[in-house]
């Protein structure tokens, strides 16, 4: 049991995390994809926007991943929690 929630848990935090950045695109606001494509009038050379950093990015990342990992792990807990108390009640 120990082995299936392991994986469980890895297997869900990889869904979860894949959900999370898919989301995080879908809901990025207009202005910042209009200024990450450039506006009207501006020079087509120049960014409206810069990216963020290096460290601002891997924050982002981080948080992701950790709170897929929390979903995922409070997931494992109720699913292998039902099993487990399936198999008591049956017998």
């Amino acid at each position: 049991m120990v082995k299936a929630s392991l994986l469980l848990m890895l297997l869900l935090t990889v869904l979860i995390g894949m959900g999370l950045r898919w989301r995080e695109d879908r809901m990025a606001s207009p202005a910042l994809k209009a200024a990450q494509q450039g506006q009207p009038g501006q020079r087509r050379g120049k960014p409206a926007k810069a990216r963020p950093g290096l460290l601002a990015r891997g924050k982002i990342s981080l948080d992701r991943w950790v709170t897929a990992a929390a979903i995922a792990a409070a997931v494992t807990i109720a699913l292998m929690g039902g099993l487990h108390w399936i198999r008591v009640w049956i017998g």
